[in-house]
């Protein structure tokens, strides 16, 4: 009986101690890095009404938690300097170890911000020589939430090493390695982004709510059971595709096979993603069209062009495989044997396996089409479709499910950490929506600072690197189209833009060369948040002048002055168009720090583009300190 009471009253000592111990949030570890130069708080949780003690480098300052336990200091501003100790004591004291004054960056995005240093180039010369002690990384965990979560479920601040470095985000850290180097203070690194996700995720709820395309989409989100989300949501695909398919058996009840009967499919439409027909959702799914083909016309083997398949396919005519590939960014290009082909009806099976996001035969802008001889045959736009498999991924919350969750998860349990600014790398997953993206991502900007409270502090992006297959002609382009989105955000104060235009890779939507990435981005700091004397920006366009035929175009951000890296002086990438709108490749060259633009096939030109394109390919203008011209339109602003 005895030490039934003694186990008993052991048990409640234990829970009021760790009721009452008091737990600092989860930002605020040892090696951490503080903001210099502003009052850095200190928050965390406690019993209520507990007194609490912050101290830090011989500076106590004192509260009391809340009712609802949660306290918040205000430690004095410091100049850069450490190592320091720093205590937080109530009923219980805890010491963190190794503690900097310096500068503090948050690196928030999509996968090319997470991309680490070990995917990146040179990474094992580049991990090798990270010795920076005074570089620190912190690493949010992912995490989505409907609501606004008060803390983060992980992480630890982390001193920068050999061993640490090469899972951190290859653009935070070569960023904070040349801010590090050129001013010669602590950085602190703050990791906070996610693969594929869209810009309205990382949006506060008190600003997206009075955006009209997702207000919809935030107030059922308010409505939403998170345990519950599975089962509904597969009620809405049983109920859009008329059952729920968990397993592929198109091979086996021959879907790829010339006489399959597929009257019963629906139809859709391609190139496109299958996602404007079926929303959210990821799988497998089939696509057929058969067309017709005279005797001559299958005596030579055939070429089958088929653009972009996001992610996989496997490609077969009549029965026969002809093709396939493993990669969203890889153009289809499948020869056919003429023994394959046949007079009368030949059918094309694609079988996709779209692995998350946008998915199916989207192409890339241009037409699928049969090649045989000379002759190029477009396939017909309208396909028969089903879809054979749904990935659970379509029936679980992503972070793209819904506008605000991670900000919830992700941000605003760190909202209020002393920071000089944000480096952004994203837009990939908004390229289809430039316009709305000139509306929603200066309002992200305005809406971090808000809840930040440190007023206009810096904010700077990558804009999008080139990606793709180059054009052969003068067309539209989403990816130019978010380009000028975000060029046109650096309208907002302490803002600044890093050019990738040069650096990315057509057939890989994460260039490697991170280091030009972070390097650049650096450049903008230092000029736009630490006020030094450097050259940040490419030429940026600043006016045109007709004359005749010709277009005379002025720069910013010309620094020493413009320069061709082209050993004949010519400027590549311009495109100008008359009256009709029909714009034409033009040759231009350089006078006087303009540039004169003209096209034999456009007399009287009045618009001019340049670097127009999802992947421009050979832009080569730059400034005399290295940094490429900005893509512009001048037809639409």
């Amino acid at each position: 009986m005895r030490f039934k009471v003694l186990t008993f009253a052991f048990l409640v000592l234990v829970l009021f101690r760790t009721e009452a111990d008091v737990k600092p949030a989860q930002i605020f570890t040892s090696n951490m890095v503080l903001q210099q130069g502003i009052e850095n708080r200190i928050w965390g949780w406690a019993d209520k009404r507990e007194a609490i003690a912050v101290e830090l480098n011989g500076k106590i300052v004192k509260t009391k938690a809340g009712k609802d336990g949660k306290w918040i200091v205000r430690l004095p501003e410091m100049d850069y300097g450490g190592p320091y100790k720093l205590t937080i004591s109530g009923k219980n004291t805890l010491v963190y170890e190794n503690v900097m004054i310096g500068e503090v960056w948050v690196c928030s995005g999509q996968s090319n911000m997470g991309w680490t240093v070990a995917s990146s180039n040179n990474a094992d010369e580049e991990i090798s020589n990270a010795n920076f002690p005074n570089i620190r990384l912190f690493t949010v965990p992912n995490k989505i939430s409907a609501q606004p979560l008060e803390d983060l479920e992980g992480g630890e601040w982390v001193t920068c090493s050999p061993e640490t470095v090469g899972r951190f985000s290859a653009v935070g850290y070569f960023f904070g390695r040349k801010l590090h180097k050129d001013l010669n203070v602590a950085v602190g690194l703050i990791n906070s982004s996610w693969g594929g996700t869209v810009a309205e995720t990382w949006i506060s709820s008190e600003t997206i709510r009075e955006d009209t395309d997702f207000s919809d989409q935030w107030e059922e989100l308010k409505t939403i059971d998170f345990g519950d989300y599975v089962s509904v949501k597969k009620k809405e695909i049983s109920e859009m595709l008329g059952e729920f398919p968990v397993k592929d058996e198109g091979v086996n009840e021959g879907y790829n096979q010339l006489n399959f009967n597929d009257s019963k499919w629906e139809t859709i439409n391609a190139p496109g993603r299958w996602e404007v027909k079926y929303p959210n959702v990821d799988g497998i799914g089939w696509y057929r069209q058969s067309i017709q083909l005279t005797k001559e016309q299958t005596l030579d083997d055939a070429l089958l062009y088929l653009s972009r398949i996001d992610d996989m396919d496997i490609c077969w005519v009549n029965g026969v495989e002809v093709g396939k590939s493993n990669s969203y960014s890889d153009y289809r290009n499948y020869n056919i044997p003429a023994s394959v082909l046949r007079e009368g009806e030949n059918v094309i099976a694609v079988r996709v396996h779209d692995t998350g996001g946008g998915g199916g035969m989207v192409g890339d802008g241009d037409e699928f089409y049969l090649k045989v001889g000379g002759e190029k045959i477009v396939l017909d736009k309208t396909w028969k479709f089903k879809i054979s498999e749904v990935n659970t991924r379509s029936i679980s919350i992503g972070p793209n499910a819904y506008p605000t969750l991670l900000f919830n998860g992700m941000i605003n349990p760190i909202v209020g950490y002393g920071i000089k600014g944000a480096i952004w790398y994203q837009g990939e997953s908004n390229a289809s929506r430039g316009k709305q993206y000139q509306r929603i991502f200066p309002n992200l900007i305005k809406d971090w600072r808000t809840h930040w409270g440190l007023g206009d502090f810096s904010f700077l992006w990558v804009q999008l690197a080139n990606f793709q297959q180059p054009v052969d002609v003068p067309a539209e382009s989403e990816w130019a189209e978010l380009r000028e989105a975000q060029t046109m955000t650096l309208s907002l104060p302490n803002t600044g833009m890093a050019s990738a235009i040069d650096i990315g890779e057509a057939n890989d939507i994460h260039p490697r060369n991170k280091q030009d990435v972070g390097s650049r981005l650096a450049l903008n700091a230092l000029k736009v948040s630490y006020g030094k004397d450097v050259v940040h920006s490419g030429p940026l366009f600043k006016s045109m002048e007709v004359d005749g035929s010709q277009i005379k175009i002025s720069f910013d951000h010309i620094g020493s002055g413009l320069m061709v890296k082209d050993k004949y002086g010519y400027v590549n990438g311009f495109s100008i168009a008359g009256s009709d709108g029909v714009f034409k490749w033009a040759k231009a060259y350089l006078e006087d720090n303009q540039v004169i633009v003209y096209s034999p096939g456009v007399k009287s030109p009045v618009h001019v583009r340049y670097g127009w394109a999802n992947n421009p390919d050979d832009l080569n203008l730059y400034n005399k300190e290295g940094l490429p011209a900005n893509p512009f339109r001048t037809d639409q602003q």
